[in-house]
């Protein structure tokens, strides 16, 4: 069974490999939406996956660390992508939530990144 919790964040970025003129270049900012699931058996004893509240003690320190920050000076972060942000969250979050599976991060309400630790 999957269960999930959602986040949401503000923070600014800017792209610095991209090229000249392209206007994420410029410093701007986004609401991201962070959705991570985690796959396990329904324990027979709670009738659940796990706690939610579990869930969200896992990840809500990562995403505070995002949240109203400028993510270039994040270490790690000094090339902020979608993509590369959602490894980064990934790697945070795994170590406290072993049975985490997948993330969706949306940079947009129309884009953003699905990454299953691979």
């Amino acid at each position: 069974m999957i269960i999930y919790k959602q986040f949401s964040f503000d923070s600014a970025h800017f792209l610095p490999q991209v090229p000249e003129g392209h206007k994420c270049k410029r410093l701007h900012g986004h609401t991201y939406h962070l959705t991570v699931f985690v796959t396990g058996k329904v324990r027979e004893k709670e009738g659940w996956v796990m706690d939610y509240g579990d869930l969200k003690m896992a990840a809500g320190p990562v995403v505070d660390l995002l949240d109203h920050h400028l993510l270039n000076e994040i270490e790690g972060l000094e090339n902020p992508t979608a993509e590369v942000l959602s490894v980064w969250i990934w790697n945070k979050i795994k170590p406290l939530l072993p049975q985490l599976s997948r993330i969706e991060l949306k940079e947009t309400p129309s884009s953003g990144v699905i990454y299953e630790g691979v």
